[in-house]
Formats: C-alpha cells, sequence, structure tokens
C-alpha cells in the first residue's frame, strides 16, 4: 500500500537484532525510502543479541534523549512476531515510538511517560494487507515509521488504546539500605561492561564499593584510576554504575549474567578502603 502523505519532516532511527550479514535492514530502509526518501534516517544499532528484549530496552532507554524533539524511534526486537502480541506506535515527550508491544519501549516510558498511544490496525499505512508472519519490521513497522516520520498524525494509524495497558519488562529496581544499595545487572555491552540498574547520582559524592559473590570491587572514576587487568566499578557515560576490567571483560572473566545481584557500600570517614 506504501501510502505517501509527506508533511513535516522528522528524524527517524532504526534498533534491531537482525545483525549485518542478512538483507533485512537494507530492505527495511528500501521500504521507507519508497514512502519518504528524503527522510534522514539513524541506526543506532543492529547488534542486539537474537530476541534480547531486555538489551534492547537499555540501548533505546540510554539513546532517545540525544535526538531531537520529534524524533521517530523504530524498534524490532520481536520474538513474538506473528503471534497476538499488539504493533503499537507511542508518543511521548521527545517524540514517537514504533514497534511490538513486549517492553522494549518500557524503558524510555519509564523516564519520560507516554502521552497517548495505538494499536496499529490502519491497514492503509502496512506496506501490504497480509503481512508477513515473520517479518513485520519491512511491513508494518517500517512503513508505519516512515509516516509517521513524514507527518501523519499518531491517530491516524490505529486505534487508541490506554497507555497503561502497554507490556512492561519486568527489571528489577535497586533498593537502598542502610548500609548502600542493592542492585543488579541489567546489561552486558560489548566490552563486557557489567551495566547495573543503580543509578550514578545515588554515589555521587560518596566513597563507595561495589560486593558480589567473592569480591569487592573499589567504586573510581576512570578506568585508568587502576592498573590494567584490574576490576573497576564507575559511573558509565549511560550514567549507570557498572563493573569493568581495565583493557579486559569483566562479563568473561567474572562469569556475573543478566539479573544478578550486587551490592554498593558506602565507607564512613572513620573507614578505609583501596584507594583508586
Amino acid at each position: 500500500m506504501l501510502k505517501k502523505q509527506i508533511g513535516q519532516q522528522r528524524l527517524l532511527t532504526l534498533l534491531s537484532d537482525f545483525g549485518d550479514r542478512d538483507v533485512y535492514v537494507g530492505i527495511m530502509k528500501g521500504v521507507i525510502a519508497q514512502i519518504n526518501p528524503r527522510l534522514t534516517v539513524v541506526d543506532l544499532t543492529h547488534q542486539i543479541p537474537p530476541q534480547d528484549i531486555a538489551a534492547a530496552r537499555f540501548c533505546l532507554m540510554n539513546a532517545y534523549a540525544y535526538f531531537p524533539l520529534g524524533t521517530v524511534h523504530l524498534a524490532v526486537v520481536d520474538p513474538g512476531v506473528g503471534s497476538k502480541r499488539r504493533a503499537i506506535a507511542v508518543e511521548f515527550a521527545q517524540g514517537f515510538l514504533v514497534g511490538p508491544d513486549n517492553g522494549t519501549f518500557s524503558g524510555v516510558l519509564s523516564q519520560s511517560p507516554a502521552i497517548a498511544a495505538v494499536e496499529l490496525t490502519n491497514l492503509n499505512y502496512w506496506r501490504t494487507s497480509q503481512p508477513s508472519k515473520t517479518f513485520h519490521g519491512r511491513d508494518i513497522f517500517a512503513p508505519v515509521g516512515a509516516n509517521l516520520a513524514s507527518g501523519v498524525p499518531l491517530k491516524q494509524l490505529g486505534q487508541e488504546i490506554d497507555p497503561a495497558t502497554l507490556v512492561k519488562l519486568d527489571i528489577s529496581e535497586c533498593k537502598q539500605t542502610t548500609t548502600g544499595i542493592v542492585g543488579c545487572v541489567q546489561y552486558i555491552d560489548n566490552f563486557g561492561n557489567l551495566v547495573t540498574n543503580i543509578p550514578g547520582s545515588y554515589v555521587q559524592g560518596k566513597t563507595w564499593s561495589v560486593q558480589a559473590p567473592g569480591l569487592k570491587i573499589p567504586g573510581c572514576e576512570t578506568y585508568s584510576d587502576v592498573k590494567m587487568g584490574e576490576l573497576i566499578a564507575l559511573v558509565g557515560s549511560h550514567g549507570w554504575v557498572e563493573i569493568a576490567i581495565n583493557r579486559g571483560n569483566a562479563h568473561s572473566q567474572l562469569q556475573i549474567n543478566l539479573e544478578d545481584a550486587l551490592q554498593i557500600w558506602f565507607f564512613s570517614e572513620n573507614q578505609t578502603r583501596e584507594n583508586c
């Protein structure tokens, strides 16, 4: 159908677990270009581990704030493709989200709540009225995202739904204790850094260390505060506390995995710890 309604131009970002070996990403961009070849399309990443909704959630949550107001973020990590899971578009304060209703957007919406949401039921904005059971990125999400980025109003794309019904990914929240903070690993990046769910603001101005089974890791400021091969805890550019190894891979060496628990300990003026 590839309906063209070019009005206000918005930036369009793409995130997926498609990788770069196959043609899936290129095909989606071709569909977008058929609708509006003048759109600016930015690839956030296509290296999300296959079917890893939690990783997609984290990456999108930590990327959206760096884009102009009104940006359309198209995210397709969709292990439920072809099932009864909803295809959705969401408006929030800084732009729009398009993709499957499987929790991918719950990180963004925890920081900037949804203003409005629709289920993508208007076939006029799909590529075809009979979409593939395995490639909604091509047949539904890419054309909808392109039309939305070209100025089509959100409400025109489908049936309004209550934003409170959107799927939320069950990510544990960190908890403060009398001696520190209890949290867990929420993401593992390409360097093997273990990113926790503890905001960096919680340790700002404090003397601290991270404790995990059999480990005590000093809280520092930069990777170079420890020797090569040594463990370090610090606040990453994403704003979360992370565990790393200077020029090493903390994930492979420590065998700490997603959702594994850890704790931050704060030190009083009368206590000492190994300095960075």
